[in-house]
């Protein structure tokens, strides 16, 4: 295997996900996750909880903390980053495909 090949992973007491504040619908992946269940930790209360992935997750992308309908706010850092273009699923990747900028919405 290349070494642009090899997937990026922690040893195996790593969480999979960090999640920068409660309250936050999304958490980022810290490694390369597959589907199945995964550690989240809180950065702003060291909390942990179990998520389930439907799919996998890459390095520095997101997962969807709980179910989110079509053309809902997604709150990450305590505050809007995007709007979804779909339902989202808990456990679903969250990227470009099923969310957009919030960045310059002026109804947020």
């Amino acid at each position: 295997m290349s070494q642009t090949d090899e997937r990026i992973r922690a040893p195996e007491s790593a969480p999979g996900f960090l999640i920068h504040n409660e309250g936050d619908h999304v958490a980022v992946a810290v490694q390369d996750n597959e589907p199945g269940e995964l550690q989240a930790v809180y950065m702003d209360s060291d909390r942990v909880l179990h998520v389930r992935a439907s799919e996998a997750i890459p390095l520095g992308h997101k997962l969807a903390l709980v179910d989110l309908g079509e053309g809902v706010q997604v709150i990450e850092y305590g505050v809007p980053i995007g709007l979804t273009r779909r339902a989202i699923k808990a456990g679903e990747l969250v990227h470009i495909h099923n969310i957009r900028s919030a960045r310059w919405q002026k109804s947020l």
